[in-house]
């Protein structure tokens, strides 16, 4: 058995199960590291993380670098005298940082590596229409998320899962892993798998405003999946009568929208708005226009006609 002394990094509310649930279970935290304090919201008061929330309220000693190669900082990681750090959605580690503990650190990725590599692996694995994902614990190296796998589980995403469904389930998911991965490492008695490399791995770059914009033309399906893949959050988008829509919600239609070309629409300004796609038509249920609150598609036709 190792006696551990745990540094835990993570910043938002994805990482705060993790953390919760290696202090419910006794494990020594000694420090967690998270994003300074940002302003935010029209007041720009600056706001705290939901990790740094949870680990003030815990008592757990709290270190937000804004340079993490700066050496005020690595001498007051070093400080602390962990053999472990757990880092669960932070950010990029400079290799003083991640090589500095005795046992390593592990990170917590969500999809099941060496499958959707990168910042955005929830999004990409429902744009894509896959319908498996998962969570993978792996020891850091190098090169981004490509070092030894210790363990993974499997997660299936349903037809009308959005991101913030898979999201939900995956932080859960990934918290008991987490406890499982340190029960393991505690033990002394854990694999290290290399990841395969051979297959054909899909990449989840970070996703951008620009990213987010529809391409009608591409089919119904493909629109679908690319609705649900940023929905609730950041939403994908697009411009009708010269305005911006965030659309949250769409359903796939069986039938097109005759004449109509891709982007094009059809409504009867009271229950239903069809946009043709570079197949079927999809069903708008769900939307914001610029400068509206958030409605189902009734709601909103019967205060803006189209």
């Amino acid at each position: 058995m190792t006696d551990l002394r745990i540094i835990y990094m993570g910043t938002p509310e994805f990482a705060v199960p993790s953390l919760q649930i290696l202090v419910e279970n006794g494990y020594n935290v000694v420090a967690v590291v998270t994003a300074p304090d940002r302003p935010k919201g029209r007041g720009q008061k600056l706001a705290t993380t939901p990790v740094k929330d949870y680990a003030v309220s815990q008592n757990i000693p709290v270190l937000q670098p804004t340079n993490l190669k700066s050496p005020e900082f690595l001498d007051e990681l070093k400080s602390f005298n962990a053999n472990l750090q757990i880092v669960v959605a932070f950010r990029m580690l400079p290799i003083a940082v991640w090589d500095m503990p005795e046992i390593g650190t592990f990170n917590l990725h969500g999809s099941l590596l060496p499958q959707y590599r990168g910042a955005a692996p929830i999004n990409w694995a429902i744009i894509n229409g896959e319908k498996e994902t998962g969570v993978t614990t792996f020891f850091l190296k190098h090169e981004i998320d490509t070092g030894n796998i210790i363990f993974q589980e499997k997660e299936t995403i349903e037809e009308d899962d959005t991101v913030g469904d898979v999201y939900e389930r995956l932080m859960q998911r990934g918290a008991g892993l987490v406890l499982k991965t340190v029960k393991a490492i505690e033990a002394g008695e854990y694999p290290q798998l290399p990841q395969d490399n051979a297959v054909e791995i899909k990449h989840a770059p970070k996703i951008f405003k620009e990213t987010c914009e529809i391409d009608w033309t591409k089919t119904s399906e493909e629109i679908y999946n690319f609705i649900r893949g940023l929905s609730p959050y950041p939403a994908a988008w697009t411009v009708l009568n010269g305005k911006n829509f965030k659309i949250f919600g769409a359903k796939k239609l069986d039938f097109g929208s005759a004449g109509k070309k891709p982007g094009e629409y059809e409504t009867d300004n009271k229950t239903y708005l069809h946009v043709q796609t570079g197949g079927n038509a999809i069903a708008i249920t769900d939307l914001q226009m610029e400068g509206k609150k958030r409605m189902d598609i009734g709601s909103f036709l019967r205060g803006t006609q189209l």
